[in-house]
Formats: structure tokens, sequence, C-alpha cells
């Protein structure tokens, strides 16, 4: 990987993508200090303190600190990433945006457009919910009108800005724009949460102590990276065999491929399902400005993954157990909207192709989703484990961090899907430099 980025650097075309991609993040990180107009900083700072859920913590690492400065770029990229997921399942329910996303380039620049749109009306109604929500609880300056409006406009202002910055890095840079934004966000947490667990283990221990903790913890951050890596690059080779045929006086076809089915198929979409899901009525309950009562209020602290594994209050590790049956549902979920066993059974048959000892047609088919379902399953444990390790962490022994088992995929995921484009862009500079030898 070293070896990679530091050949990149020799290549100029490259060099500058990197360069630029860089210039994008510096404007970003800024754009994270320029607060709201009309919004009271000191006003969040003492509401995040007095927040005992992480339903925040989590919108607050995907931001990078944005939400939390109440900046205008507290939205962040969280109304893209939402409307894409929509734009996605919607393609699969809705004919008309199914053959848009057959038509090739035209039809995604179509889909694409809509992605837009959609990601400014939703951010239109977050910074709208969160202008009125806060601004009731103290949060403007004076709750009127005009402030809220004019709040919601550069909330919205800035998520559409940020959206803008992730398609030119796409465009112009190296790797996917918002994946990049993303990243940044979670990394530029990752000195805060280091620092945190250094107070809270290591500062002021007896050395004995001090070394075995410190020694724990970065085994169970390296291991959780070995295995999320296992994860993104497991993949299961289903061999095709495509029968010969004659063309004219040729005989064509005959050659041996495969099907590569990644073992993490739907990556970290269920994780991000599965959490919104269950920070979705602690939000809502906080913008409303009600802590709920009674049953309500247990509810929530169940649905608090700060409140999980903790041996004090074992009755709301039941939120725990909920979680991981979403995670799993939703990766069998989201594969199944976005790899169709069937069709792609009917286009190997109708193209001459067949599983060696597997019958073309409906015995293909009952094939590929034995298999899918099996690698779904390993993927889905594998991403549950991921994702439990820091809830176990926090409610045995009290780690409490931003940085979790979701934000650990998307860096792996996205440093190592960068890596390869390098890579595959340096192979491409390489043929054409051999061709115009």
């Amino acid at each position: 990987m070293f070896s990679t980025v530091k050949n990149a650097f020799k290549i100029k075309e490259i060099r500058n993508k990197i360069f630029f991609t860089f210039l994008m993040l510096v404007v970003i990180r800024l754009g994270s200090q320029l607060p709201v107009p009309g919004m009271d900083r000191h006003y969040f700072s003492n509401w995040f303190a007095a927040q005992t859920g992480d339903a925040f913590n989590f919108l607050d690492a995907f931001t990078g600190g944005s939400f939390l400065n109440m900046s205008i770029l507290a939205l962040n990229i969280t109304p893209y990433i939402t409307s894409s997921i929509i734009m996605q399942l919607l393609t699969i329910a809705i004919p008309k945006l199914e053959e848009m996303q057959r038509d090739g380039e035209d039809g995604r620049k179509k889909i694409a457009s809509i992605t837009r749109y959609v990601t400014v009306g939703l951010a239109l109604f977050e910074s709208g919910a969160m202008a009125i929500g806060f601004g009731r609880q103290g949060a403007l300056e004076e709750f009127n009108a005009l402030n809220v409006i004019t709040a919601m406009a550069a909330l919205t202002a800035g998520s559409a800005f940020l959206m803008w910055l992730g398609e030119r890095i796409t465009e112009k840079g190296i790797g996917n724009g918002i994946s990049i934004v993303l990243v940044i966000n979670i990394i530029s947490r990752l000195p805060q949460d280091i620092n945190q667990l250094f107070e809270q283990f290591v500062y002021g221990k007896s050395i004995a102590l001090a070394v075995v903790a410190a020694a724990v913890i970065i085994a169970v951050i390296i291991a959780m990276v070995v295995l999320v890596v296992i994860l993104n690059d497991g993949v299961r080779k289903i061999p095709v065999q495509y029968a010969k045929k004659m063309q004219g006086r040729k005989m064509v076809g005959g050659q041996t491929t495969n099907i590569p089915l990644k073992v993490n198929t739907s990556g970290v979409i269920p994780i991000i399902f599965a959490s919104s899901l269950m920070q979705l009525p602690i939000i809502v309950s906080s913008l409303a400005g009600y802590r709920g009562s009674g049953i309500w209020a247990e509810i929530l602290k169940g649905l608090n993954s700060s409140n999980w594994c903790n041996p004090r209050q074992p009755l709301y590790s039941i939120g725990l157990v909920i979680y991981v049956a979403l995670v799993i549902f939703f990766a069998y979920f989201y594969t199944s909207i976005t790899f169709n066993p069937l069709e792609v059974a009917e286009n190997m048959k109708k193209q001459g192709g067949f599983i060696p000892g597997i019958r073309p047609g409906k015995p293909t088919n009952e094939y590929l989703t034995k298999i899918l379902n099996y690698i779904i399953f390993i993927g889905a444990v594998g991403l549950t484990i991921v994702a439990v390790i820091p809830f176990v962490f926090n409610g045995v022994f009290g780690a409490s961090v931003s940085f979790g088992g979701t934000s650990l995929i998307i860096i792996v995921s996205v440093v190592l899907e960068t890596i390869k484009q390098i890579e595959s862009q340096m192979l491409v500079r390489n043929y054409k430099g051999f061709l115009n030898d």
C-alpha cells in the first residue's frame, strides 16, 4: 500500500489529483468551523455534554464534529447518503427508474440528477426540524421566522455544497468523493477518541496496568481492522463455463470465467440501517424536547446503545439483540434487491453459460440462491462482531468513543478501494505509455 502511494506521487497526473483531493478536504475542514448565523454554539456544547445517549455521537462522528460545532456543514453528507439509499430502493420498486438504470451512462446521469434534488429536499426537511426543534429550546439567539429560515438556508446550502465538492473530488481527484468526505470526517474525530481512551485507561495508572491497558486497546483495534479487511476482500468465486458455438466459419466461446460473490455483499449498509432505526426515536424525542416517562423512558434506554452490555442493567441489552437481528435482516434484504440470482441464471442461459455440474435455468437459480444465503450469513455475522465489540467494551468498561465498528468498516473499505483505484490508474498510464512507445 505504501509503495503504491509512493509510486503514485512520481506520476504528475496522479499527484495533481491527490493534491486536488487534499485541497478540497482542507476546505471541508475549514467549513466545519463556520457557525450557522443566529445559532448559539455554547448552547450546543452544553446540550451535547448533557446527553446520556450516543445517538448524536454517531451523527457527530459522521459529520466530523460539525454537528457539535453547529457549523454550516452540520448536516454534512448525511442527506446525500440517505437519498442515495432511497433512490437505490426505489429503482427496484419503480419500473421507470429501473429503465433509466439500464440506459447506461445517460440513465445514470438522470438518476444522479434526481438524487441531488432528493438530497436538497431531505436537507431542507432535516434543517427545518433542527432549526425549529433546537430553536424552541434556546439554540437560536432569538426564536423567530427570520432566524429559522436563515438557519435552514445555511444548513441546506452547506449540505448541497458538500455534495458538490464530493462530486468534484470524484471527477478531478482520487477515489469516490462522497466516501472520501465521510472518511475524513470520521478520521478527524480519532485524536479526540484516542485521547479519551488514554485518559480513561492509561493516564494516572501504574506502569504495569497502563502497559496492559494500552496493549489490549491496540490488540482489539488491530484485530477489528484485520477482520474488516478479511470481510472486505473475501470473495466466493462461482466458476462459469461458456459452450462453444459457430459464428460464420469460426468457433467462438468455450472460455471459463467466474461470478465473484463478495462475503460482505451489502457493505456497511445493514449497520447504517439498523443504527438509524434504533436511534430515530431517541433523536425525535430529543428534538421535541421530550425525555420520556414510564414505559417510553425504559424503551428509549433500551434503544440507547450506551446502556447495552452493562452488567448492572442487563435488561437493556435486549436492545442489542434487536440490533443484531436488524443487521442480519438488512444484510439479506439489501443483498436481495442488489443481486438477483434468477436474472443472473437467465442471462447465463441466454449466453450459453453454465456452472459445471449444475443445469442451466432453475437449478442454477437455486444453486446461486443457496450459495448466496450462506455467504450473506457469514458476512452478516462478521459485520455483527465488528459492530458489537465497541458496545461490549463500552458496557463493561465504560469505553465510550464515537469511533465504533461502523466507522472502522467505512475507513478500511474506502482506503482499500482508493488504493485499488490509484493502482488501476497507474496501470492504465503504463499501458498508454507502452502503446505510445
